[in-house]
C-alpha cells in the first residue's frame, strides 16, 4: 500500500516539483496539492493523507502551526533557516526539516526514511525501547550514511526481520522498506561481522541465489 501525500506550497512551480518527486518515489502517491492552508484543510477533510509536505510561510497562516494540528505526519520544507523556526518545527512534531533550495535526492531520501520509519513501527504489540530508537534513527538514514548510529539501526532492522527465517535480499528489502541495494550492502557488512550467514541456492539454470540467515 502506498503512503498518500498532500503538498502545501503557495509557489505552484515549487509545489509541482515536489509533487513530481512524490509520484516518482516508490511507495508514495500524491493525493492532493494546495496553494494555501485553507485549501489544504478542505482537501484533507475530504481525503486525509498519511503525510503532508508543508511550507512555513503561507498566504493565510503558519505551516508549522498547521502541521501541529494536522491529523497527519509532516515534513517541513522552507527557506527559513533560523534556529528558532527549525526548533519550533520539531517541537510541533515535524519528522524532518528541509531548507530550500534542496535537491530532489534530499527529498527522496526523507521520503524513503519516512517509509522505513512507518515500517519499523508497523509490528503489532508493544514496542521495546530499542525498537522506538531504531524507528527514530531510520528517519534520517539514506543511501549516503551520515553517521554510524543510523546505519546500525538499518542493520538491526534487517536482523530483526530475518528472525529465524532464511530470506533473499529482495525479500528483506520488501519487508523492511529499504532499497534492494541498501539491503545487499548492509547484509554484506553483517556477514563480514559474522552476524549473518550466506548460503547459495542453485536453481535449474542461471546464477545461484543468495540466501541470508542469522548466525547462531
Amino acid at each position: 500500500m502506498d503512503f498518500t501525500v498532500t503538498v502545501i506550497d503557495d509557489d505552484f512551480r515549487v509545489a509541482g516539483i515536489h509533487a513530481d518527486i512524490v509520484d516518482s518515489t516508490p511507495g508514495f502517491r500524491l493525493l492532493s496539492s494546495a496553494r494555501s492552508l485553507g485549501e489544504a484543510r478542505q482537501l484533507m477533510v475530504a481525503d486525509p493523507p498519511d503525510l503532508i509536505l508543508v511550507d512555513v510561510y503561507l498566504p493565510d497562516g503558519d505551516g508549522i502551526e498547521f502541521a501541529r494540528r494536522a491529523a497527519a505526519d509532516a515534513l517541513i520544507l522552507s527557506s527559513a533557516a533560523d534556529a528558532d523556526t527549525v526548533h519550533r518545527a520539531f517541537q510541533a512534531g515535524a519528522l524532518a526539516y528541509l531548507i530550500k533550495p534542496f535537491s530532489g535526492k534530499q527529498l527522496t531520501d526523507r521520503l524513503n526514511g519516512y517509509q522505513r520509519f512507518r515500517q519499523a513501527l508497523s509490528a503489532g504489540g508493544d514496542l521495546t525501547q530499542e525498537k522506538v530508537d531504531q524507528a527514530r534513527a531510520v528517519l534520517s538514514d539514506s543511501a549516503t550514511p551520515v553517521a554510524r548510529p543510523a546505519r546500525a539501526a538499518t542493520e538491526q532492522l534487517l536482523l530483526d526481520t530475518l528472525g529465524s527465517a532464511e530470506m533473499t535480499a529482495t525479500e528483506l528489502a520488501e519487508r523492511t522498506g529499504v532499497s534492494r541495494a541498501t539491503a545487499q550492502r548492509r547484509l554484506a557488512d553483517l556477514a563480514g561481522q559474522g552476524s549473518v550467514i550466506i548460503r547459495l541456492r542453485y536453481g535449474q539454470s542461471g546464477r545461484p541465489e543468495h540466501l541470508y540467515s542469522r548466525a547462531e
